[in-house]
């Protein structure tokens, strides 16, 4: 049986997560071991944060000397590395939940990722060129936005959009408030409106009263919503270390493993899903490899807790430990409850090559297929399934399971967003599998988005089809299972027609 994440009382282990302020590490190829604790009168490096979106053609530049590589989810963002979008577009996640997004074309450092001696984490993200969004959450946490000769201080609870063009910036301030420091002095930028920077011209901006709208707002607002609305379930939501746990809720759900206790499984998985099988390391020189899962919530399960198999169900994560950040191993228990490591990295560092995949075996994608439906397949464990606008998915994942695939009617005429560089408003491609210049675990033809300049009808979440508007209903037809689309909406098992 299934449970809900947040009414688990188990899931009281996972405040643990609150304590570990100081992140650990494995060394390369060995046990993991804690890092070297900063001297209370310094600020702590050891922060990473999440890639936790990648749609369409992204490149980041680890600082590792590797320059620019193909971006995929869920890989460590470390201080003074820098990500860009092409013709696609991203999202970072930060420890307290707050999220960066990038539109096509965007060009972002990280040229500060501090945490300070009382725990408070210090952000600056300067932006180089293209359109940003950032939602800040009511915590503690600084957040900072460099552009030109400008800082933006970001409030608690706020939401902007800056577009940094070669001569000219517009700071746009959707809730709360920012404060502005440059050459001509200090100003707030309050709740709706709009600052508009001459970036030749150090006079002070001109303020307009209003917040445009762009194409991108809409993805840009779901996102946001959707962290929200997923992260409030869990018991992680005021822990130090809350990013990712959304997309946990989002795509699995903590079951009663019997002799094996409570534990966490993703959706579309059987009792035969490896959650070993694929993956990359990623080589980080001071702290070694680091393993990046492709499944959509693949971060936290892989940097905290352990992996158990247990027979008849197959494998399941429950929370426990430390937080392990840079060099992490995915961790599972063994005979006696003894920790081991089911994937190991590379024995050395690597020769011109810094992220080494590993497949055992193939990697199921669920996608969309014929006559606007998506197909979930079984033991894709969620990979290639678009972030929440699909309604909920324990239905669905019953019938793919016992089935080996579902499939449900969807509106998005695109199977994935590709604008061209500078053009925003730009109809949508299909592509089908990934691109040159993507991440072999970039799920291309998979990801669902309103296409820019292509707005779902009105009442209607990009993803459900004309005769499914709004969220899940209980009333939804889903072959053998209930739930998973709206009601009207007609889901079936197998190959769709």
């Amino acid at each position: 049986m299934r449970i809900s994440y947040g009414t688990i009382p188990a899931l009281a282990a996972m405040a643990l997560l609150s304590t570990a302020f100081a992140a650990q590490q494995a060394a390369p190829g060995g046990d993991a071991a804690p890092q070297a604790t900063a001297p209370f009168h310094a600020n702590s490096k050891v922060r990473i944060v999440r890639l936790s979106e990648v749609k369409g053609e992204v490149q980041l530049d680890r600082s590792t000397g590797q320059g620019f590589e193909p971006a995929m989810a869920n890989i460590p963002i470390i201080e003074n590395a820098q990500l860009q979008t092409s013709t696609g577009a991203a999202e970072v996640e930060f420890e307290d939940n707050s999220t960066l997004r990038l539109g096509p074309d965007s060009l972002v450092k990280f040229p500060q990722l501090e945490m300070q001696p009382s725990g408070v984490k210090v952000s600056t993200i300067a932006v180089e060129k293209g359109m940003v969004y950032l939602s800040r959450l009511n915590t503690k946490d600084e957040f900072t936005i460099a552009f030109g000769q400008e800082k933006v201080y970001l409030e608690p609870a706020s939401h902007i959009r800056l577009e940094v063009e070669p001569t000219e910036a517009k700071l746009a301030v959707f809730e709360g408030s920012a404060k502005v420091e440059g050459p001509s002095g200090g100003v707030e930028a309050a709740k709706k409106k709009t600052l508009v920077f001459n970036l030749a011209d150090p006079n002070a901006p001109v303020v307009a009263k209003n917040v445009s709208s762009d194409p991108f707002d809409s993805w840009d607002h779901d996102s946001a919503d959707y962290h929200k609305r997923y992260v409030a379930q869990s018991a992680l939501a005021s822990t130090p270390y809350s990013y990712g746990v959304s997309d946990m809720m989002y795509y699995g759900s903590f079951i009663n493993g019997g002799s094996c206790g409570m534990m966490w499984q993703p959706y579309f998985a059987s009792a035969g899903w490896d959650p070993f099988a694929n993956g990359a390391w990623a080589y980080y020189p001071g702290a070694g490899y680091s393993w990046v899962s492709p499944y959509p919530w693949g971060w936290t399960p892989y940097h905290y807790g352990n992996w158990v198999s247990c027979p008849g169900m197959g494998w399941g994560w429950q929370p426990g430990g430390s937080w392990y950040g840079l060099g992490n191993q995915p961790t599972a228990l063994g005979s006696g409850g003894l920790p081991v490591h089911p994937v190991q990295p590379p024995s050395r560092a690597p020769i011109g090559r810094a992220i080494v995949l590993v497949n055992s075996q193939p990697l199921t994608r669920s996608a969309y297929g014929s006559s606007d439906t998506f197909v979930f397949r079984k033991d894709s464990a969620g990979f290639g399934v678009p972030r929440g606008s699909l309604g909920k998915l324990d239905g669905l994942s019953r019938d793919a399971v016992h089935h080996g695939s579902s499939f449900i009617p969807v509106y998005s005429p695109y199977s994935s967003w590709y604008s061209q560089p500078g053009s925003r408003g730009a109809q949508a491609t299909i592509v089908q599998g990934p691109r040159p210049g993507m991440s072999p675990y970039h799920p291309a033809g998979a990801q669902a988005a309103t296409p820019t300049g292509t707005m779902a009808p009105s009442g209607m979440q990009p993803g459900y089809s004309s005769s499914s508007m709004g969220p899940a209903s209980s009333g939804a037809r889903m072959g053998t299972g209930t739930g998973g689309a709206s009601s009207g909406a007609r889901a079936g098992t197998g190959s769709p027609k």
